[in-house]
């Protein structure tokens, strides 16, 4: 196989088809020479560690160190991935390990071209790629010990870290064979396990990063610490699109232990000794602010304004099937209705921070980030310097919900950096991450319907307005997924024109989610979206557009069920004959919940079912509502289908911790706007839910040998529906409007 010479830090992979997949995985396969070179400078460690490609070193003590290239915020890639390595290697799960990559470009993640975890991904286009990096070494490994024996090579299994020759029962650890494999020739294609040979997959193996978690020695963003290192905060406009016009800081500047007070472009920065000392100077310090032009800005006009556009603006087709307005004509029935889901903050338990050490010619930055490609893109802009001498580390992620898919706090922390002749770590308060975020989109939603003389549905439109946060974010994130090899100035020049030009590309990509292509049957179909931005900074949010299409199509479609006199769950079934993993799912929710059997006393259930990315959840919520009229879920149990379970329990939590998180934005928070301010600023007025307001949950999963399916974000679509239904029942009226309100 040819060689090729690799830049440190931008390093181009051998790229080759394995094992007849047809998927291009980014391996060395070769080794001495220059190959032997690269391995060596893409992983630390002792030089005698085998290294027979990027996702996998063996120790000679027969440590197996598996590379995870997702971010890891709590969702289990760091146990996920390598679990599905070690299963194809026959390692011995007690001894792998995990680390996070690099930025290189063999970790890119190939559903959205750059290093980056999103739209959950991580586990669908890792599944070929590290078995086949698995296999890969496994057949190596054998080789290996069947030239160390002498043997023939059918002769030798793999089983648990070791070789074994079955006929004398001898076996050598993968760390006894790993520089005799490192001489072998990697093969060409190899066999992957068949499902019912899996000793660690479809199991719920130990997790990876529990320990050090548990201990208190995992590090967050927030735990970096360098010698000297000074630790500012950020002061930003109360009011959006607000610029700074004077700094009034002589107190701060004579208070002790404060470093620097200046202005960058989105604010107003306080370096000091410690955070503490940041924070208290911060608040001495008086800024005038120019007038951005969003003083105006309020929630209760923009919904006036959305109202009035959802009638009468021209509007965008996204999906359209048959004459809608033909069949809404002849309906024996319509049904009109007006959806609202508000703007909402991902308010991560870890605030948005970013440590940044520049040196003459070199910059080191730890960041917990969902967006590396962003993170370097972002500090190669603003210094100027190579790629090769920009080392972005990954730590953990105290939360990211999608928040962390953007890098506005890297460029702030790079910005300061540049102000200053020490690392800097900057931090925002949890009142400038409420305040300064990139919020899940609102939207308005004209629901219209027809029915027939019998009650089925004949047609349907939708019609969403509103920004959509794909119109915003992925115009700033373009430059980051050009090739490698562009040169600086023509990257800026991207940088700019797509910020210019994508947004009105974009527009109406991301708000689309979960409702093109629509999932029921109906024959006369129309969806269009009326895009306007206000100027509110938006992004993406667990599930992105999905949080918003689920409640309202599940909401109105069990309006379309209570109108036609049907069962809400029979009433989906005969819309869903043309989705039998999604018939499968409902059906098996309905019967673990006990639909169709009377609920005890003051209990009210409800149902939702949704397809997001691959992976379908339905979700059956018990609801009361106490005399005081507040709202009670004391059970919810879900279905899921996603493929090849991988862990058991971490698809689990990852469900239980979706509906958690969209069960908080159900029930408790909005973020809403006054004067181009935003109102909310801490969990006072930004609630989430507590442990003694969360619903027993009861998950279970589809038994599948499908390719796996992500689970990250699944578990929030469905639960504000299923709830919002089952209290329509228990109030008499439909619940409309999120957060839900039974008095308004």
């Amino acid at each position: 196989m040819a060689k090729e010479k690799i830049n440190k830090g931008r390093r181009r992979f051998i790229f080759t088809v394995l094992g007849g997949s047809g998927l291009a995985i980014g391996l060395y396969l070769g080794f001495g020479g220059e190959s032997s070179h690269t391995l060596e400078e893409s992983w630390a460690g002792d030089p005698r560690d085998w290294k027979p490609n990027a996702w996998l070193r063996v120790e000679p003590d027969g440590t197996v160190t598996v590379r995870v290239n997702h971010s890891e915020m709590g969702q289990g890639v760091t146990t996920g991935l390598p679990t599905i390595l070690a299963e194809e290697l026959e390692a011995d799960w007690g001894k792998v390990r995990f680390e996070i990559a690099p930025v290189e470009e063999v970790y890119k993640n190939p559903a959205m071209g750059v290093q980056m975890t999103g739209g959950s991904t991580s586990t669908p286009t890792s599944w070929d790629i590290l078995r086949q990096a698995g296999a890969v070494a496994r057949e190596m490994l054998i080789s290996a010990a069947a030239q160390s024996w002498q043997a023939p090579r059918a002769q030798c299994r793999a089983r648990k870290g070791r070789v074994i020759h079955v006929p004398s029962k001898r076996s050598l650890s993968y760390g006894e064979l790993a520089a005799t494999a490192a001489g072998i020739e990697p093969p060409k294609s190899v066999a992957l396990k068949n499902a019912r040979d899996y000793r660690l997959i479809g199991k719920s193996p130990r997790r990876l990063d529990g320990r050090e978690k548990v201990e208190g020695r995992a590090v967050y963003g927030i735990d970096v610490n360098l010698p000297g290192m000074l630790t500012a905060t950020m002061i930003h406009p109360p009011v959006l699109g607000d610029r700074v016009a004077r700094i009034d800081a002589a107190t701060a500047r004579s208070m002790p232990g404060v470093k620097q007070v200046a202005a960058i472009e989105t604010g107003v920065f306080v370096a000091a000794e410690t955070f503490w000392q940041a924070v208290s100077a911060a608040e001495e310090v008086n800024v005038t602010w120019a007038d951005g032009g969003r003083r105006g800005l309020s929630s209760d006009k923009l919904w006036a304004r959305w109202e009035k556009l959802s009638q009468s603006a021209e509007a965008k087709e996204l999906e359209k099937k048959g004459e809608f307005l033909q069949a809404f004509e002849s309906a024996a029935r319509t049904i009109v209705a007006a959806y609202r889901v508000p703007f909402q903050a991902h308010a991560t338990p870890e605030p948005m921070n970013c440590t940044v050490h520049l040196e003459k010619d070199r910059a080191r930055v730890w960041v917990p980030t969902q967006m590396q490609d962003g993170a370097q893109e972002t500090v190669a802009r603003l210094t100027g310097l190579a790629y090769e001498n920009i080392e972005i580390t990954t730590t953990f992620l105290g939360g990211g919900f999608g928040r962390r898919g953007a890098v506005d706090y890297v460029f702030e922390a790079v910005r300061i950096a540049q102000h200053l002749d020490r690392p800097v770590k900057m931090i925002w308060t949890r009142e400038e991450d409420i305040k300064n975020d990139r919020y899940r989109p609102a939207s308005y939603n004209r629901m219209e319907a027809a029915l027939d003389d019998r009650g089925r549905p004949t047609a349907w439109r939708m019609r969403i307005v509103g920004p959509d946060a794909n119109a915003q974010e992925i115009p700033a994130l373009l430059s980051s997924v050009a090739p490698y090899w562009v040169p600086r100035g023509l990257r800026n020049a991207a940088h700019w024109a797509s910020a210019k030009l994508m947004p009105r590309i974009m527009a109406g990509s991301g708000v689309k989610t979960g409702a093109v292509p629509f999932p029921y049957t109906i024959d006369n179909l129309l969806i269009e979206y009326v895009a306007d931005d206000p100027g509110i900074p938006v992004g993406f949010w667990r599930s992105v557009g999905s949080s918003s299409t689920a409640f309202v199509i599940e909401c109105f479609i069990d309006e379309l069920a209570q109108a036609a006199g049907r069962d809400p769950v029979a009433f989906r079934l005969d819309l869903l004959k043309h989705l039998p993993r999604t018939r499968a799912v409902l059906k098996l929710a309905a019967e673990k919940a006990g639909w169709g059997t009377p609920p005890p006393g003051g209990i009210y259930r409800g149902a939702a079912v949704h397809e997001f990315h691959g992976t379908v959840v339905a979700m059956i919520a018990d609801t009361s509502i106490e005399d005081s009229g507040q709202i009670k879920v004391p059970r919810v149990v879900a279905a899921v289908d996603c493929g090849q379970v991988i862990n058991p329990e971490i698809v689990k939590a990852q469900v239980s911790g979706g509906l958690i998180f969209g069960l908080t934005a159900a029930l408790l928070g909005e973020v809403t706007f006054k004067g181009g301010q935003v109102e909310q600023s801490n969990f006072d007025d930004f609630p989430i839910l507590t442990m003694d307001a969360t619903p027993a949950i009861d998950v279970h999963l589809i038994d599948s040998q499908e390719p796996p399916s992500g689970v990250g974000e699944v578990g929030v679509p469905p639960i504000a529906p299923a709830v919002a239904n089952a209290l329509s029942v228990a109030a008499g009226r439909r619940i409309r409007r999120l957060p839900i309100r039974l008095r308004q």
